[in-house]
């Protein structure tokens, strides 16, 4: 196997010698990708040894900017957030980002999770609804929004090639930014790297939080400050509810100079599985719903609510400037997560057990890194609608029945009369927000859905 002199030197250094054994080009290639100075203290750190999750003596609820102002102040300080997200828009000083890594495994389909059909009425894609939705705001304010789709080695292919054959899903072919996901080998409990094949290590992607490193090194940031971008709308393709830009959330966030904000959600109870908001040490954080201790959870405040309300939907505006600070060395200043996994190898291909560590970061850490954050409360029912299973909690059937809800509400709000039992769903290529239903009832002359309905509007 052809590697520099340097590699081999850092394999053996690294004790990892056994890679050494095999002849492959591409085997060869991921040797050189892999940062060998930074990998042995991962592996004493987070693999020899397990890591004690530990919360801070001084951690605390982290305040947000609630969905309802609560006095004069707060009401104007909203109204001039939204104003100023709008002509941040009209700027076009604003790109989508979003990350579509994932298979539609769990849903028992065979293809990048964005391909999936969501629509409750129409049968659009995941991928459909945003790039209908940001052919509309960037029509609605006047100036052209980016989007980067965030993609992982499994999928990219079929990703693009989905968007090829669909003539880029109505978006200009510039419009869109494919970049891939960044990989972690799999350790064995021996801190030894493992094997998929004599070709090839045991890989797995890096995690969301290695979105920030693969903007980076695809080019993506460059891009983005070439075209004037300065604010990233971040979310997930699970999620078709979510407003693909929020000039409101979009507006505070400039407004607080904050270099990475985050939506936050009421949670339903105390163990609902959201990331709880906290302040650790004086810092933002995310403290995960299995790592924060049952008499936190479940603290009360004196009127009864919950203490530690905030879950996170991982909805976020980033700074450009800060996803360059934090990714200046080439390297991902983020903690990492591990994961102990069964993990098919050369002399186990069928683990039966655990038999190994993937590592993985998360974005939501970048929080604690920021100089300014900000939190601002989203409304449940209008933004996160999360497609993870087939059928339940958070599956296909809620998520369909929340967009139905959604569409329904809005159509209510512009004055059309709904009788039970009817399903419909707003095109999102012609309707962005409340605004827009307004005007499509108008020019439809729509004044009832009667009982039995099923439609597209406008068709």
């Amino acid at each position: 196997m052809k590697l520099p002199e340097e590699i081999k030197s850092a394999i053996i250094a690294a004790g990892q010698e056994h890679l050494l054994s095999y002849d492959s080009a591409e085997l060869a290639a991921q040797l050189c990708a892999i940062d060998w100075k930074a990998l042995p203290e991962l592996i004493t750190n987070y693999v020899l040894r397990k890591p004690e999750v530990s919360i801070p003596d001084d951690v605390k609820p982290a305040p947000y900017f609630p969905l309802v102002p609560r006095n004069s102040a707060e009401e104007e300080r909203k109204n001039a957030a939204f104003a100023k997200g709008e002509e941040l828009l009209k700027q076009g000083k604003v790109a989508c980002l979003t990350v579509a890594g994932g298979q539609g495994t769990r849903l028992g389909f065979d293809a990048p999770k964005g391909t999936y059909p969501i629509g409750p009425v129409s049968g659009r894609t995941l991928f459909e609804y945003f790039a209908q939705s940001i052919a509309r705001a960037e029509e609605k304010y006047g100036a052209p929004i980016k989007w980067y789709v965030m993609t992982s080695a499994l999928n990219r292919s079929a990703t693009e090639k989905f968007f090829r054959e669909r003539n880029n899903l109505g978006l200009r072919e510039d419009q869109v930014f494919f970049f891939t996901q960044g990989t972690m080998p799999a350790i064995g409990y021996d801190g030894k790297l493992l094997l998929a094949s004599s070709d090839s290590l045991a890989l797995s992607p890096d995690g969301h939080g290695g979105t920030l490193l693969a903007l980076r090194k695809s080019g993506a940031l460059d891009q983005m400050k070439k075209d004037g971008i300065e604010y990233i709308s971040y979310f997930q393709v699970d999620n078709p509810l979510v407003p693909v830009v929020n000039p409101l959330f979009i507006g505070m966030h400039a407004l607080e100079n904050s270099e990475m904000s985050a939506i936050m959600l009421a949670k339903t109870n105390a163990f609902e599985k959201l990331g709880n908001f906290c302040i650790c040490n004086g810092k933002l954080e995310i403290i995960e719903y299995s790592d924060l201790p049952a008499e936190l959870a479940e603290s009360r405040n004196p009127d009864g609510s919950l203490r530690f309300i905030s879950g996170s939907p991982a909805i976020h505006v980033i700074s450009r400037t800060f996803v360059e600070q934090l990714t200046a060395s080439g390297r991902l200043k983020l903690p990492w997560h591990r994961a102990d996994k069964k993990i098919p190898c050369i002399g186990n291909d069928k683990p039966e057990t655990p038999n190994g560590v993937k590592l993985e970061s998360f974005i939501f850490d970048a929080l604690a890194l920021a100089g300014k954050t900000l939190v601002l409360e989203g409304n449940r029912a209008e933004m996160f609608a999360p497609t993870k299973n087939p059928t339940g909690v958070d599956s296909v059937e809620s998520c369909r029945e929340m967009l139905i809800a959604r569409d329904l509400r809005r159509l209510k709000a512009a004055g059309v009369a709904v009788e039970d039992n009817v399903k419909v769903e707003l095109s999102p290529r012609r309707v962005f927000d409340d605004a827009d239903a307004i005007e499509v009832v108008k020019e439809l002359k729509l004044a009832k859905l009667t009982s039995g309905t099923n439609a597209v509007i406008p068709e």
